[in-house]
């Protein structure tokens, strides 16, 4: 494990010198989990020692205490142990979110509505009820209002004592429906064919479909699928015409069959080469750079992406978000995270929505875990976002299940609610589901299987996994199936 350091010392090099300590331990974690080690922890559970499930943190740390019970003689001091793990996370989660008066659960982060512009009393009221990170989504909304959402939250702020960080979203490349038909909407049934294109010449005897973002269906292949509306209709492209790429409608999960303009496009077979900071994204940095706190950098999928944005920040300390939300970026995310660490500060998010609909939302569970997993690895804090009580706050009242997935959130450092008629409500909710969640203790420990992550990680850099490290954690199922 150890020569892994020397080996990739070109990325450990260029890491700031607060991230050393972390950057050393994901490569340790990444390396651990390029293998299955699932007999082991078995072996290792019967023999009463730790199973390595909560390890991400302190990877080398918690490999020496397990071989000591082994007679193996740990050679000098272990520069990231649990307490040092834990001291960084808390500091770099303090830089990023702030203080706040909930010590033990994440913090707690708000889109905001256009309403709360002009809404000071709504503003003071998310505060006290537990609010520490304001969200404006550059997507929607302009500079005016912006400004005047930032002046609420720094007055209300002031008056109540309640620090409130203001974190601010790039819009990024959103893919949206463009639909001239009578409504702006078209009727579509399993097995329809629609025509997507860049524009509608009106010579097309399908309903057309029209993509807001230039250059994609060029790059469309047959059989590739092209979901809309979060996931509600689903297509698969069949073939192509001159103006446009004809799809096929193999699933409708919306009571309401209709295609509606302004709706989300994904495609999630697709390799894309699209710019991850629109031009309006650029226009919006200059902005953001004298009013935020923190950025979020949403649709990122690789470091080239987050080194333009680094390139545009340079000369500000403002900490850059990633948002996990395009399976490349879930693929690239070790490279990303080492990538990010060139800097003293930084986040991700886990953005389920655009993810699950391109991961399918089958795999969601899955995928977050890995993030958490990697993050916790890195020491990077991390934010779990979407639909997070998404019931309540629109609504009022919650559903048993969103109850349970926002107690999930305690394993990240901040939770984000989205927009909603009853925001504060939810506000007080989630800070009382986390709280009582804080106060237990997991009682299972987790099979750790091979990250595909990692075993992407190591090939993409021309690695072999299997190293006297790896033999060596072998032999400690060895010992403990002898006792």
């Amino acid at each position: 494990m150890k020569q892994q350091e020397g080996k990739f010392s070109f990325l450990l090099d260029k890491v700031h010198p607060s991230q050393k300590a972390s950057a050393a331990n994901l490569l340790h974690y990444l390396f651990l989990r390029s293998r299955d080690l699932g007999s082991l922890q078995t072996s290792l559970h019967l023999q009463g020692l730790s199973t390595l499930n909560m390890s991400e943190a302190y990877t080398e740390s918690q490999l020496l205490a397990v071989l000591q019970h082994f007679s193996f003689n740990k050679d000098g001091q272990v520069p990231c142990d649990y307490f040092t793990a834990q001291e960084i996370v808390k500091k770099r989660t303090t830089e990023l979110f702030g203080k706040k008066d909930h010590d033990g659960i994440p913090s707690i982060m708000v889109t905001f509505k256009t309403s709360f512009a002009r809404d000071y009393l709504a503003v003071k009221k998310l505060l006290k009820a537990g609010m520490n990170v304001a969200r404006i989504n550059c997507a929607h909304d302009d500079e005016a209002t912006w400004l005047q959402m930032i002046k609420m939250i720094r007055d209300a702020s002031e008056f109540s004592g309640i620090p409130c960080k203001v974190y601010m979203d790039l819009a990024g490349p959103k893919m949206r429906t463009e639909i001239t038909a009578k409504h702006n909407r078209i009727e579509v049934e399993e097995e329809d064919i629609i025509l997507l294109t860049e524009k509608n010449d009106g010579k097309s005897k399908l309903p057309v479909v029209e993509c807001s973002i230039p250059g994609i269906i060029q790059q469309l292949k047959e059989g590739e699928r092209v979901i809309f509306d979060d996931g509600l209709i689903e297509t698969k492209v069949i073939g192509f015409k001159r103006n446009g790429a004809e799809l096929e409608v193999t699933r409708v999960s919306s009571k309401k069959p209709f295609l509606k303009a302004e709706k989300g496009i994904n495609f999630p077979d697709s390799h894309l080469r699209i710019p991850a900071l629109s031009e309006f994204d650029h226009k919006c940095i200059p902005f953001i750079k004298e009013y935020a706190d923190i950025v979020g950098y949403s649709f990122i999928q690789s470091t080239e992406d987050l080194t333009e944005l680094q390139n545009l920040l340079s000369g500000t300390s403002l900490p850059i978000v990633l948002k996990i939300e395009k399976p490349a970026a879930m693929k690239n995310l070790p490279s990303l995270l080492f990538a990010a660490m060139r800097q003293p500060y930084y986040g991700v998010m886990i953005a389920r929505g655009d993810l699950a609909v391109e991961l399918g939302f089958e795999n969601i569970s899955q995928a977050q875990d890995e993030i958490i997993s990697l993050c916790r690895a890195a020491h990077a804090p991390v934010i779990y976002a979407t639909q997070i009580l998404e019931t309540m706050n629109k609504k009022g009242l919650p559903t048993r299940a969103e109850i349970t997935d926002a107690a999930y959130g305690i394993w990240s450092n901040c939770v984000m609610l989205n927009k909603g008629m009853h925001t504060v409500k939810a506000v007080r909710a989630l800070k009382q589901i986390l709280s009582e969640k804080a106060r237990q203790i997991p009682g299972h420990f987790a099979v750790l299987k091979p990250l595909r992550m990692s075993k992407l990680f190591f090939e993409e850099y021309g690695t072999g996994k299997t190293s006297a490290t790896e033999n060596g954690v072998k032999n400690i199922g060895q010992h403990s199936n002898t006792g």
